[in-house]
Protein backbone atom coordinates (compact mmCIF):
# COMPACT_ATOMS: atom_id res chain seq x y z
CA UNK A 1 0.00 0.00 0.00
CA UNK A 2 1.25 3.11 -0.98
CA UNK A 3 1.86 6.19 1.44
CA UNK A 4 -0.71 8.50 1.79
CA UNK A 5 -0.52 12.61 1.72
CA UNK A 6 -1.94 14.77 4.05
CA UNK A 7 -1.76 18.78 4.38
CA UNK A 8 -2.36 19.90 8.04
CA UNK A 9 -2.87 23.47 9.31
CA UNK A 10 -0.39 23.80 12.41
CA UNK A 11 -3.42 27.02 13.81
CA UNK A 12 -5.86 24.69 14.88
CA UNK A 13 -3.75 21.33 14.33
CA UNK A 14 -6.92 20.93 11.46
CA UNK A 15 -6.57 17.68 9.29
CA UNK A 16 -7.32 19.62 5.91
CA UNK A 17 -6.87 16.82 3.44
CA UNK A 18 -5.60 13.63 2.54
CA UNK A 19 -4.96 12.20 -0.45
CA UNK A 20 -7.20 13.48 -2.68
CA UNK A 21 -9.74 13.71 0.05
CA UNK A 22 -10.70 17.22 1.87
CA UNK A 23 -11.80 17.25 5.42
CA UNK A 24 -12.56 20.63 5.71
CA UNK A 25 -16.07 22.48 5.66
CA UNK A 26 -14.05 25.31 3.20
CA UNK A 27 -14.38 24.99 0.15
CA UNK A 28 -11.20 27.26 -1.01
CA UNK A 29 -9.13 24.10 0.62
CA UNK A 30 -8.00 21.28 -2.31
CA UNK A 31 -5.59 18.64 -2.64
CA UNK A 32 -4.47 18.46 -6.33
CA UNK A 33 -2.44 15.71 -7.51
CA UNK A 34 -0.33 15.57 -10.58
CA UNK A 35 -0.74 11.77 -12.17
CA UNK A 36 1.95 9.69 -12.66
CA UNK A 37 3.58 12.32 -10.60
CA UNK A 38 4.55 12.38 -7.08
CA UNK A 39 3.37 15.85 -6.60
CA UNK A 40 0.62 17.07 -4.11
CA UNK A 41 -0.14 20.37 -3.77
CA UNK A 42 -2.82 22.26 -1.14
CA UNK A 43 -4.68 24.75 -3.31
CA UNK A 44 -6.38 27.49 -1.77
CA UNK A 45 -8.43 29.87 -3.82
CA UNK A 46 -9.15 33.05 -2.71
CA UNK A 47 -6.32 33.58 0.23
CA UNK A 48 -7.30 35.97 2.74
CA UNK A 49 -4.84 37.06 5.64
CA UNK A 50 -6.50 34.84 8.33
CA UNK A 51 -4.88 31.73 6.38
CA UNK A 52 -1.21 32.87 7.06
CA UNK A 53 0.96 30.58 9.30
CA UNK A 54 2.21 26.87 9.12
CA UNK A 55 0.62 24.30 6.63
CA UNK A 56 2.56 20.95 7.00
CA UNK A 57 2.98 18.29 4.28
CA UNK A 58 2.59 14.98 6.11
CA UNK A 59 3.40 11.26 4.43
CA UNK A 60 2.17 8.31 6.54
CA UNK A 61 5.34 6.86 5.85
CA UNK A 62 7.39 4.58 9.08
CA UNK A 63 8.52 6.81 10.71
CA UNK A 64 5.99 9.54 9.45
CA UNK A 65 7.45 12.09 7.60
CA UNK A 66 6.85 15.70 7.67
CA UNK A 67 7.63 19.20 5.60
CA UNK A 68 6.44 22.31 7.34
CA UNK A 69 5.93 25.35 5.01
CA UNK A 70 5.09 29.10 6.08
CA UNK A 71 2.39 30.73 4.14
CA UNK A 72 2.10 34.34 4.40
CA UNK A 73 -0.99 36.40 2.61
CA UNK A 74 -0.39 39.82 1.68
CA UNK A 75 -2.88 42.56 0.62
CA UNK A 76 -1.81 45.08 -1.89
CA UNK A 77 -1.22 48.43 -0.53
CA UNK A 78 -1.35 51.62 -2.70
CA UNK A 79 0.11 54.63 -1.55
CA UNK A 80 1.06 58.40 -2.72
CA UNK A 81 4.07 59.39 -1.31
CA UNK A 82 3.99 62.35 0.71
CA UNK A 83 1.07 62.19 3.12
CA UNK A 84 -2.43 63.38 2.82
CA UNK A 85 -1.41 66.95 1.97
CA UNK A 86 0.80 68.28 -0.55
CA UNK A 87 0.96 72.26 -0.65
CA UNK A 88 2.64 73.62 -4.16
CA UNK A 89 3.65 77.38 -4.79
CA UNK A 90 1.75 78.12 -8.34
CA UNK A 91 3.48 78.13 -11.04
CA UNK A 92 5.63 75.67 -9.57
CA UNK A 93 5.30 71.46 -10.83
CA UNK A 94 3.15 69.29 -8.75
CA UNK A 95 4.89 66.12 -8.44
CA UNK A 96 2.71 62.62 -7.78
CA UNK A 97 3.93 59.20 -6.87
CA UNK A 98 2.27 56.56 -6.82
CA UNK A 99 3.26 53.02 -5.58
CA UNK A 100 1.32 49.44 -5.43
CA UNK A 101 3.42 46.72 -3.17
CA UNK A 102 2.42 43.38 -2.45
CA UNK A 103 -0.27 43.00 -5.66
CA UNK A 104 0.18 39.59 -7.09
CA UNK A 105 1.10 40.75 -10.28
CA UNK A 106 2.20 44.39 -11.78
CA UNK A 107 -1.48 46.65 -12.07
CA UNK A 108 -2.37 46.63 -15.74
CA UNK A 109 -3.59 50.14 -15.42
CA UNK A 110 -2.96 52.72 -13.19
CA UNK A 111 -5.35 55.89 -13.74
CA UNK A 112 -5.58 59.39 -11.96
CA UNK A 113 -8.49 61.51 -11.69
CA UNK A 114 -8.65 64.79 -10.32
CA UNK A 115 -11.90 65.73 -8.10
CA UNK A 116 -13.45 62.14 -9.14
CA UNK A 117 -12.67 63.73 -12.95
CA UNK A 118 -10.16 61.12 -14.80
CA UNK A 119 -7.36 63.29 -15.91
CA UNK A 120 -7.31 63.89 -19.56
CA UNK A 121 -3.58 63.92 -20.71
CA UNK A 122 -4.65 65.21 -23.98
CA UNK A 123 -6.46 68.34 -22.58
CA UNK A 124 -5.66 72.05 -24.08
CA UNK A 125 -4.20 72.99 -20.68
CA UNK A 126 -0.80 70.88 -21.36
CA UNK A 127 1.90 70.28 -19.06
CA UNK A 128 0.39 66.78 -18.15
CA UNK A 129 2.12 63.74 -18.03
CA UNK A 130 2.75 59.88 -16.66
CA UNK A 131 5.68 57.38 -16.18
CA UNK A 132 4.91 54.12 -14.46
CA UNK A 133 7.59 51.75 -13.74
CA UNK A 134 6.00 47.92 -13.16
CA UNK A 135 7.75 45.03 -10.93
CA UNK A 136 7.84 44.01 -7.38
CA UNK A 137 6.85 47.58 -6.77
CA UNK A 138 4.96 49.74 -9.16
CA UNK A 139 5.66 53.24 -9.73
CA UNK A 140 3.42 56.10 -10.97
CA UNK A 141 4.65 59.61 -11.18
CA UNK A 142 2.00 61.78 -12.20
CA UNK A 143 3.87 65.37 -13.39
CA UNK A 144 1.87 68.43 -13.34
CA UNK A 145 3.78 71.64 -14.95
CA UNK A 146 3.22 75.53 -13.86
CA UNK A 147 0.32 75.23 -11.22
CA UNK A 148 -2.62 76.67 -11.45
CA UNK A 149 -5.11 77.16 -8.45
CA UNK A 150 -7.43 75.06 -10.98
CA UNK A 151 -5.43 71.77 -9.80
CA UNK A 152 -5.75 72.39 -6.28
CA UNK A 153 -7.93 69.32 -5.34
CA UNK A 154 -8.43 65.79 -4.23
CA UNK A 155 -6.46 63.51 -6.55
CA UNK A 156 -6.69 59.58 -6.96
CA UNK A 157 -4.43 56.99 -7.95
CA UNK A 158 -5.93 53.60 -8.85
CA UNK A 159 -4.65 50.70 -9.30
CA UNK A 160 -6.44 48.09 -11.65
CA UNK A 161 -5.89 45.31 -9.14
CA UNK A 162 -5.98 47.07 -5.66
CA UNK A 163 -7.15 49.76 -3.62
CA UNK A 164 -7.21 53.20 -4.43
CA UNK A 165 -4.84 55.93 -2.73
CA UNK A 166 -5.72 59.67 -2.43
CA UNK A 167 -3.86 63.30 -1.85
CA UNK A 168 -5.15 66.73 -1.05
CA UNK A 169 -3.49 69.13 -3.44
CA UNK A 170 -3.01 72.99 -1.77
CA UNK A 171 -2.09 75.34 -4.94
CA UNK A 172 -0.36 78.42 -2.65
CA UNK A 173 -0.15 81.88 -3.76
CA UNK A 174 2.79 83.59 -1.80
CA UNK A 175 0.96 82.43 1.70
CA UNK A 176 2.83 80.11 3.94
CA UNK A 177 0.81 76.40 4.52
CA UNK A 178 1.18 77.45 8.63
CA UNK A 179 -0.46 80.02 8.36
CA UNK A 180 -3.96 79.16 6.21
CA UNK A 181 -7.08 79.11 8.05
CA UNK A 182 -8.99 75.73 8.35
CA UNK A 183 -12.24 75.54 7.82
CA UNK A 184 -14.28 78.91 8.76
CA UNK A 185 -12.00 79.20 12.36
CA UNK A 186 -9.97 82.67 12.34
CA UNK A 187 -7.10 80.40 14.49
CA UNK A 188 -3.82 79.77 12.50
CA UNK A 189 -2.88 76.19 12.26
CA UNK A 190 -0.21 75.22 14.70
CA UNK A 191 2.24 71.99 14.65
CA UNK A 192 3.63 72.86 18.02
CA UNK A 193 -0.05 72.98 19.86
CA UNK A 194 -0.38 69.01 19.36
CA UNK A 195 2.96 68.31 21.76
CA UNK A 196 1.56 69.95 24.55
CA UNK A 197 -1.09 67.56 25.57
CA UNK A 198 1.65 64.99 25.07
CA UNK A 199 4.45 66.68 27.12
CA UNK A 200 1.83 67.16 30.12
CA UNK A 201 0.69 62.74 29.90
CA UNK A 202 4.68 62.61 30.16
CA UNK A 203 5.16 64.53 32.68
CA UNK A 204 2.09 63.22 34.64
CA UNK A 205 3.21 59.61 34.06
CA UNK A 206 6.67 60.54 35.94
CA UNK A 207 5.15 62.01 38.57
Amino acid sequence: MSARVSWVRHRDIHLLTVGRYTYTSDQRFEAVHSPHTEDWTLRIRYPQRKDSGIYECQISTTPPIGHPVYLNVVEPITEIMGGKDLFVNEGSTINLTCQVRYAPEPPPLMSWSHNKEIINFDSPRGGISLVTEKGLVTTSRLLIQKALQADSGVYTCAPSNADSARIHVHILNGEHPAAMHHGHGSSPYCPNAFLIPALLHILWSII
